[in-house]
């Protein structure tokens, strides 16, 4: 006797059997109770979700044999309900949309609808993959879909419902079926092989779940595919070496090194993950999986169905959550995703991954602008209350290295990644220009966390003189927008650097000479430099050099 798979054998047989499609189902059933059902009906959604199945439930509803009437309850046991489950009745007619797509066939649909059902209420024409249709099949179909014989019902289902032409969608009423959640998947599983008396680990059923993604009848191929090996009791491991895929574990001790940014240990994982014998794309495809609930649960504090997860991975993740950060995250997803495209496409597909995988382990802490904003102020504010500018630094060095030099002059020594909270620039007394320009960056810190906009404007000046609390700022000929700006904005400036320093300062804006290699510069000079100051004013940009209290150094243009 022949095997009937899961799909076949577990498929719904009733409105309230369909998982994951309740508004669809409850819908249908009122509308056959009522009376109310339309001669055309388009069901759309991924494969694997209901379409088909629904169309089938539909019409031993509207035919079954055992009732007077339409009956939202079929029997599932008369001949008519009987031949319907497996495609044969004579008056439910069954047709493949990919295979019939000419026009013939749609006339030859045409000819035979006309003549009244053998043995049923309804002559039932269920259309799948309908969007595969020709334009002229479509034509063909508009006036008996618009105005069918009374004893004709339509139901067409498609994956790509933007295929089919609007003259057809506007005929039907239009049900779209939803993909069905990892939590209903894996009820379902748990049902099927609880009746098939299969002993399993409760593990297996969420990570076909999740492998279903949506679609149950993928699901359950998965499940059939496992039972096919003959082992008494199924397991995740089982699951990874028959179906090739990654092992879950080993995935996360890749991330987890790559938090560490352990650049030697990060090969020594992708090697052991390439020996298991998944390739380049299938470890980058579970990076992004794994990538992807890290970024679920730092976002939210009640993920719900946003995560499905064993135990085993959720004390996992409370491991690895504190290693990432979101927009380190959303910058590995992207990344990855971009990786995928070009591995399929190279010769050398392991360096690929590699490369990216150090860079990944390798780069900077990733930080938002928000996050960078708030820890600007918070820099520019700590230690000596508002209106004292100090500005908190970190210094990293051996206690016997390390010094905090202090513009009084004084030497303070600092240990290993000790927080040091300097002094205001100058006090009362022995203030000049060389003390002013040794502690302009510190000036400009000050300024910026209390004003961003204002101390990215002072980014373009230089400090060129001190005379009688009078501080010249130079500003260069490039730079006229900004020192516009200074100008407008003089008496803030004014009261932020005596903040600063310590002193009541007054401030005189000048525009400094050109220098010999600017007095005339050639074009392509010119062009540079238009092009390095349209980098410095870009908010973005401020920001960024405002929350790490740096400077610029060299400006690169990348050509995608």
């Amino acid at each position: 006797m022949s095997y009937t798979v899961l799909a076949r054998r577990y498929r719904s047989q009733r409105f309230d059997d369909v998982v994951g499609q309740g508004p669809v189902a409850q819908t249908l059933k009122n509308a056959v109770k009522t009376g109310h059902v339309a001669h055309g009906y388009l069901f759309t959604g991924t494969r694997g979700v209901g379409k088909t199945t629904m169309a089938r439930i539909l019409a031993k509803a509207l035919n079954c044999l055992k009732s007077d009437g339409p009956t939202p309850e079929p029997c599932c046991e008369c001949d008519s309900c009987v031949s319907i489950n497996i495609g044969e009745d004579i008056d439910v007619i069954e047709i493949d949309g990919a295979s019939n797509t000419g026009v013939d066939n749609i006339r030859q649909l045409r000819q035979n609808a006309i003549y009244r059902p053998a043995r049923a209420r309804f002559k039932i024409y269920i259309i799948d993959e309908v969007h595969m249709l020709s334009t002229g099949a479509f034509n063909a179909l508009l006036k008996i879909l618009e105005e069918p014989p009374e004893h004709v019902k339509f139901i067409f289902a498609t994956t790509e419902p933007h295929k089919v032409p609007a003259t057809i969608q506007s005929r039907c009423q239009r049900f779209d079926f939803n993909n069905i959640s990892s939590g209903d998947i894996a009820g379902q599983l748990t049902k099927i092989l609880g009746a098939e008396k299969i002993e399993y680990d409760e593990d297996l059923v969420l990570h076909i779940a999740r492998l279903a993604t949506g679609s149950m009848r993928d699901g359950l191929s998965l499940l059939d595919q496992l039972i096919s090996t003959g082992v008494e009791r199924l397991t995740v491991s089982l699951m990874e070496e028959f179906l090739g895929l990654p092992n879950r574990e080993k995935i996360c001790e890749l991330l987890d090194v790559i938090g560490d940014k352990d650049a030697g240990r990060v090969l020594e994982a992708i090697d052991n993950l390439l020996a298991g014998g998944q390739t380049c794309t299938q470890i980058g495809d579970a990076l992004i999986d794994c990538m992807r609930d890290l970024l679920v649960a730092k976002s939210t504090d009640e993920p719900g169905g946003l995560l499905v997860l064993t135990e085993q991975e959720r004390k996992k993740m409370v491991v690895l959550l504190p290693k990432f950060d979101v927009a380190a995250l959303i910058y590995n997803i992207t990344a990855l995703e971009r990786l995928r495209w070009t591995i399929k496409n190279s010769d050398n597909p392991r360096a690929l991954l590699e490369a990216s995988m150090l860079r990944l382990a390798l780069s900077e802490h990733f930080m938002g602008i928000d996050e960078l904003l708030a820890r600007s102020k918070d820099s520019a504010g700590a230690g000596g209350g508002p209106g004292t500018g100090t500005v908190k630094k970190k210094r990293i060095g051996r206690p016997d290295e390390s010094k905090a030099p202090t513009i009084a002059g004084r030497d303070k020594p600092t240990t290993q990644a000790e927080e040091v909270f300097e002094e205001p620039v100058a006090s009362a007394n022995g203030v000049d220009i060389e003390l002013i320009k040794s502690n302009w960056r510190e000036i400009l810190a000050s300024v910026k966390g209390k004003k961003a906009a204002t101390g990215g404007f002072l980014e373009s000046a230089e400090p060129a003189g001190w005379e009688g609390n009078v501080l010249t700022l130079s500003f260069p000929q490039s730079a006229g927008f900004a020192k516009q700006m200074c100008e407008k904005r003089k008496e803030q400036i004014e009261q932020l650097l005596s903040e600063a320093i310590g002193l009541e300062t007054k401030v005189r804006i000048e525009v400094r000479a050109p220098q010999a290699d600017e007095a005339q510069p050639s074009g392509r000079v010119q062009a540079n430099r238009k092009r390095r100051d349209e980098a410095l004013s870009d908010p973005a940009v401020k920001t960024l050099l405002s929350g790490l209290n740096a400077t610029v150094v060299e400006i690169d243009e990348v050509k995608e």
